[in-house]
């Protein structure tokens, strides 16, 4: 399985539980957000306003290396948000029903799907996003980038916790996917997520039996660390309101538009499957945490 498949498929799941806010704020289609790494050289900027085909005098956000690290630090270690943020991101609002389509340059470990994540997460259905560097870099500056946008440009405030929930799932479950599989890091969180939907827990210790009686189902041992971690993870997410109508028409759309960044027949099969199959039981999830 390529690289960007590995990321996809966590993301996804993510979308399950992220909360999707409203729509930008008197946008348009054709309206254009552009985000800037703070430490990008004059001429450095200059050449990727250039390479993005917009003007000068469009309308900029900047993104620090704090923000990266109060977004993504506690999940991401500091080797890999750096100590500078170059990557930027050209946001370009489509009619409706267009979908999500993403292209990156230079973008070596936040993938497509995690831009169409974190577009998802802010409301946004219909967009053109074009990811880019100078130099290839990880991509966190771009991917924190947009939401800061959003927030800005939209005046909409997206809770903290949010994001921090947000940010944690997406890290924990590639970070699971690295020790036992990508696959059976997926099946996992989304059979525990079942399950909770079938079963409603009233306490941390029944929610830690959950996990544990789920992952003996399935053959996989968790070592402390990775248990408590998805403990917290879950705890955490019982807390957020959760629309899961419109998250459940964001995955249609996403899976209607897997064309827009995965290039690979096989890999598209497979991802509708999937796609297919976390929307067959959001019906059953959208009690979830509510009793």
């Amino acid at each position: 399985m390529n690289r960007n498949v590995k990321w996809l498929i966590p993301m996804l799941l993510a979308l399950v539980f992220m909360v999707p806010l409203k729509a930008f704020a008197d946008a348009a289609p054709g309206d254009v957000i552009v985000t800037l790494g703070e430490d990008l050289t004059p001429d450095q900027k200059t050449k990727i306003l250039n390479e993005m085909g917009v003007s000068s005098d469009v309308d900029t956000v900047t993104v620090t290396n704090e923000e990266e690290h109060q977004y993504l630090g506690k999940y991401v270690s500091k080797a890999q948000l750096g100590t500078r943020a170059i990557s930027s991101s050209k946001v370009t609002l489509a009619e409706k029903g267009k979908g999500l389509h993403v292209e990156a340059k230079n973008i070596n470990w936040v993938t497509d799907s995690m831009i169409v994540n974190a577009l998802v997460t802010a409301g946004v259905k219909d967009a053109d996003i074009y990811v880019t560097a100078p130099f290839e870099v990880s991509g966190t500056a771009a991917l924190t980038g947009i939401l800061k946008a959003y927030e800005q440009k939209a005046d909409v405030n997206i809770p903290e916790e949010k994001k921090q929930v947000a940010n944690e799932e997406v890290v924990k479950t590639a970070q699971l996917g690295d020790r036992i599989g990508t696959k059976e890091a997926t099946q996992l969180i989304t059979e525990i997520k079942q399950e909770l939907a079938d079963h409603p827990v009233k306490s941390e210790d029944e929610l830690r039996d959950l996990i544990k009686r789920v992952a003996e189902r399935l053959g996989i041992t968790l070592t402390d660390d990775e248990l408590n971690s998805l403990v917290s993870l879950f705890n955490k997410m019982k807390d957020l309101n959760i629309n899961w109508d419109s998250v459940q028409d964001q995955l249609h759309n996403v899976r209607d538009n897997l064309d827009g960044f995965l290039n690979k027949e096989e890999t598209q099969s497979f991802l509708q499957k999937f796609i297919d199959f976390i929307i067959s039981i959001i019906d059953g999830i959208k009690g979830l945490f509510q009793k």
